[in-house]
């Protein structure tokens, strides 16, 4: 049986930019799976998803006209229910067979058709039958509506079509958007389907404004790309469309010499290739003074409201050009140029407006303002809340820098939040924080006074930045911990995929805070001095039980540390064996990690990780154990030997534990693979004489502890 490409194509008005590419690849990726769990598809057919802003199309490879015939095996019955004593078939398996469509002309013949075979204890009958593939036509009908069904989909429309029956009235459909053509493509015959009112076709449409010839027919599914792209001036696949893009960005930027460069910007860009069928990328340009505006608004203008890519300098300052990608190609673009550049200028001189105003008043001067905007309803207003983090700011900034960070981290607290107040924030809430800084220095306050403003929401995301100085580091810190510890005092956690106040954020913040800048804090007790806060509501302590509030929120930080690490390249055995100890100072993780990974790697490893993992099953057993070990008691020479041997290696590790040289601490302990192996050998520790049991197990007890400083070595035992 040959098989032929097959080409399926929804043309419908503008689907929404943002989310192109995934309804492009969920609609080619359902169409194939469909065929293919009906046999007219095959592992082998390729599938290219094709998705512009007027269309959502597939191309499949190797797809059959008629699925292949399938022998069907079906278990009916037990023998002894489906036939009586005399061999007859009963009214139960009659119905049975009636319902399968088995010809009931001859119930004789039928019943001596059917297969018996053992099943289990007893014996059943089994109707052997051959089912006919299913034909495209109706296989591709199926397949197309399931694969509408399935997208997903931002926003369903609802619109009337009229009925094509003869009596008259409309018909409700619900679609992304109104569809108004399809074709579907079988090498170069039409598929005789209908969806979302329409009926297949081979033609299509084109550019709006610059197909050369309306409708455009598309001879043959392997035709596709190609007849749009010459006939109806489209390039249809979403990957080509966004290269093109990418490359006259580029091309544009390079012309203009002096190393100036394209802001990247990925979520751009995507949704750039969602608003155009044909780029044509233009340089357009405003006024320079508009640059005396901090760059950060003028960008976040430029991409948000108006999709243009700013360009930047050398120096990585903006320009007064910036691109447009056009859907237009006219012979004079002056007119496209112009229009861009007029209706950009009214948005930076809102811009501009709002920073001259905001500047009219100090931050110090909105923070007043803070209590009258509400933070939660449990917890207070935003000014409630800059108290709380104040006295935060202020225990971290003691313990880290003395008086002088203290009062500076008391400073940039108290403001921190002030610029929420501005107009420039509240047309641009992405800008909070970087606003801040910018009327910091514009107040004469200390430059690390403003960083820290600035810094202080660091890290937003994932891959970015640190606070790029300590009093930062210290306020950003407050500011999460106060996040984490106020909601879950009053039981607002993350639950699935919702996590509405990013706690998994905050907490990932706080373990890059600590661990990469490795500052010399115990978590437990910062989350302790959180919660000790005077400023915390009535209301707020009234519902929280200071007590597991801080190992809740320490295992939340923990928890999303294991999964960092894991990510890391790290294995779960590893993670498991140094967080099991939860460390305090998070900077040592590291450290810890890779000695545990070169002791694994010691032939004495996997004993020492087996001889711990049965010392701690000892341990949990036995209550209270005392680690003092009598010499007097050591009786068998084996527990003389360990003992003797732990003297000697013990404070060798512990020393270099103490150093902080981790992986000679592990790699000291293993000289103690024999004298363990062969004190579980050679002694009874569960001695019936409670003296020598006690000083056997208190001699374990010292063991488990001198062992498991770095990590928790059972974790390592297979």
């Amino acid at each position: 049986m040959t098989t032929k490409n097959l080409l399926v194509e929804l043309f419908v008005e503008e689907l929404p930019p943002k989310a192109l590419k995934k309804l492009g690849d969920a609609f080619a990726s359902q169409l194939a799976d469909q065929l293919r769990s009906q046999g007219l598809a095959g592992a082998q057919s390729v599938v290219t998803a094709y998705a512009s802003p007027r269309r959502l199309a597939a191309h499949i490879t190797q797809v059959w006209r008629k699925a292949a015939d399938k022998a069907v095996q079906q278990k009916l019955m037990p023998v002894s229910v489906g036939l009586d004593a005399a061999g007859k078939a009963t009214p139960a398996l009659l119905k049975k067979l009636q319902a399968l469509g088995a010809d009931l002309s001859d119930p004789v013949a039928a019943v001596m058709a059917l297969r018996k075979a053992a099943d289990g204890k007893a014996e059943a009958l089994f109707y052997d039958s051959l089912v006919s593939g299913a034909t495209l036509d109706t296989g591709l009908q199926k397949a197309l509506e399931e694969a509408i069904a399935k997208l997903p989909i931002p926003k369903v429309m609802s619109y009337q079509l009229e009925t094509d029956c003869e009596l008259p009235g409309w018909s409700s459909v619900h679609f992304v958007r109104p569809a108004h053509g399809l074709v579907a493509l079988h090498g170069s015959t039409v598929v005789p389907i209908k969806v979302l009112g329409l009926g297949a076709g081979n033609t299509t449409q084109g550019h709006r404004f610059e197909a050369s010839v309306s409708p455009v027919l598309i001879a043959d599914a392997d035709s596709y790309a190609a007849t749009l792209a010459r006939d109806g001036a489209v390039i249809a696949g979403f990957a080509e469309r966004r290269a093109e893009i990418v490359r006259q960005l580029a091309a544009a930027a390079a012309k203009m010499g002096g190393g100036v460069k394209v802001i990247e910007d990925e979520a751009l860009l995507d949704e750039v290739t969602g608003l155009v069928e044909r780029p044509n990328v233009l340089v357009c340009e405003f006024e320079p003074q508009f640059l005396e505006v901090p760059q950060e608004c003028l960008i976040l203008t430029m991409k948000a409201n108006q999709k243009y890519f700013p360009l930047l300098d050398a120096n990585a300052r903006l320009t007064n050009k910036f691109l447009v990608v056009s859907n237009i190609s006219p012979t004079d673009a002056s007119a496209v140029i112009g229009g861009n550049e007029r209706v950009v200028r009214p948005r930076l001189a809102d811009a501009k407006f709002f920073f001259d105003q905001d500047r009219k008043k100090t931050l110090a001067s909105r923070v007043a303002g803070l209590d009258k905007v509400v933070y939660h309803n449990k917890l207070g207003t935003q000014g409630e809340r800059m108290e709380r983090v104040r006295v935060i700011a202020q225990a971290i900034g003691q313990q880290l820098g003395g008086e002088l960070l203290a009062q500076q981290a008391d400073t940039a607290a108290r403001l921190a939040k002030a610029d929420l107040l501005t107009d420039m924030v509240g047309e641009f809430p992405e800008l909070q924080g970087i606003m801040g800084g910018y009327y910091a220095r514009h107040d004469g306050l200390e430059e690390d006074v403003a960083i820290a403003i600035e810094d202080h929401y660091k890290p937003r995301f994932s891959g970015d930045g640190l606070p790029r100085n300590l009093l930062g580091v210290v306020v950003a810190l407050a500011d999460k911990l106060e996040t984490l510890v106020g909601m879950f005092g009053i039981g607002n956690l993350p639950t699935g995929d919702k996590d509405p106040f990013a706690l998994r954020r905050h907490a990932l913040g706080v373990i890059r805070m600590l661990g990469d800048a490795d500052l010399p804090l115990h978590l437990t007790d910062l989350i302790r001095d959180a919660t000790a806060s005077s400023q915390w509501p009535e209301t707020w302590s009234n519902l929280v039980n200071l007590g597991p509030i801080i190992p809740a929120v320490e295992q939340f930080i923990f928890d999303r540390l294991a999964g960092s690490l894991r990510e890391q390249g790290y294995s779960a055995q590893e993670v498991e064996a140094v967080l099991a100890l939860q460390p305090q100072r998070l900077g040592d993780i590291p450290k810890r990690l890779a000695a545990v990974r070169a002791f694994a790697m010691l032939p004495e490893a996997a004993a020492l990780a087996a001889a711990n993992k049965r010392i701690s099953n000892i341990l949990k057993k036995a209550q209270d154990v005392d680690p003092h070990v009598s010499e007097v008691l050591l009786k068998e020479p084996a527990e003389i030997a360990m003992f003797a041997a732990m003297k000697d290696v013990v404070p060798k590790a512990q020393t270099q534990f103490e150093a902080g040289d981790y992986t000679a601490s592990l790699q000291s302990l293993a000289a103690l693979r024999g004298p363990v192996d062969d004190f579980f050998d050679g002694v009874m520790v569960n001695a019936e004489a409670l003296d020598l049991r006690l000083n056997r197990q208190g001699l374990l007890k010292r063991l488990h502890e001198a062992m498991n400083r770095v990590a928790d070595l059972s974790k390592l035992a297979s």
